[in-house]
């Protein structure tokens, strides 16, 4: 134990565990928050608070996560290289661990060009590996990324990255979370599952690396919204492999439907949607090294009871 947080202690004590995200406001209302937060609560054993996702200024992680804290919900904040340098990041972690904060994702960011601010100018001090090794560094030798000691309480973080396994080129992919496990990483949140067969080859060449012993995995997971949605993952999304069955399906779910029927065919897709992921959930649950699910349902975390209901998730572990 690293660090006790829930979710350590649940991927520690061998439960299949179950994450959520929430994404903060492009405003400063805490009532969003609080919102999204109530119904997640219960119902997953962490909650993502992501960092100003695709570069669009929203509220900050940290401040969201003290918000869940506050509520009894623990967050994981995202931390994100693109908008601090290594100065700002590590003054952040030693205030978020002031508050309590215990769960830490570490992530490149998104670069500037696909938010709202595409002039912006962007830092990168530090990619992700570097960004590991120096939260890692901080927790377990107690020194800053300039090799200075950190005198008194130092910052403690259960250690997350995040892993891509079907961006090309895909026989690289194990090889690199290979690298982050080396740099610190503790546990791993994946892209999002879709291709299932795919998912389980990676995971097949990650346990010959010997990676499996060496930190949690857990697949992300997604309920597709519309047959839109399904083929904008599948056609323009890089990194993303939708099997074109799902977009049939998605497509299907609304037939003989009118299309004045606005209200039915947002039931009908949902639904699909939302049994897909149970179905997902329920198969990547069966591939050796999976230690939990990271249920991703963006602007829709209504979806989140439901599908850890039908996936036999609940109740959730208390420990």
């Amino acid at each position: 134990m690293k660090v006790g947080s829930n979710l350590e202690k649940i991927l520690t004590a061998g439960y299949f565990a179950a994450t959520g995200e929430l994404g903060p406001p492009k405003n400063a209302d805490p009532e969003v928050i609080r919102r999204k937060a109530e119904i997640l609560k219960g119902h997953v054993d962490a909650v993502n608070i992501t960092d100003n996702q695709t570069a669009v200024v929203r509220m900050s992680s940290i401040s969201v996560g003290i918000m869940l804290l506050n509520m009894g919900i623990e967050p994981t904040i995202q931390m994100t290289c693109r908008d601090r340098n290594r100065i700002a990041i590590q003054s952040d972690l030693l205030g978020a661990a002031a508050f309590g904060i215990k769960n830490l994702l570490c992530l490149s960011g998104d670069h500037q060009r696909f938010g709202n601010h595409p002039m912006a100018k962007n830092v990168f001090d530090l990619d992700s590996m570097g960004l590991l090794r120096m939260v890692r560094d901080m927790r377990d030798a107690k020194k800053f990324q300039c090799g200075e000691e950190i005198k008194g309480p130092a910052p403690c973080f259960f250690i997350g990255a995040a892993a891509n396994p079907f961006a090309d080129p895909f026989e690289f992919r194990p090889y690199r979370l290979a690298k982050k496990v080396a740099a610190g990483a503790d546990f791993v949140q994946t892209q999002i599952v879709f291709n299932v067969p795919k998912f389980r080859e990676y995971m097949q060449r990650v346990g010959d690396l010997g990676l499996l012993d060496k930190v949690y995995i857990l697949a992300g997971v997604s309920p597709i919204r519309t047959a839109g949605a399904a083929k904008y993952m599948a056609t323009q999304v890089p990194g993303m492999d939708v099997p074109e069955e799902y977009v049939r399906r998605m497509e299907d779910a609304v037939k003989g439907i009118p299309k004045e029927d606005k209200a039915a065919r947002k039931a009908a897709w949902e639904e699909e949607g939302i049994r897909i992921c149970v179905e997902i959930i329920q198969r990547v649950r069966e591939i050796p090294g999976v230690a939990g699910v990271h249920i991703m349902a963006i602007e829709w975390e209504e979806a989140v009871p439901e599908i850890v209901k039908r996936a036999g998730l609940l109740p959730r572990p208390q420990v």
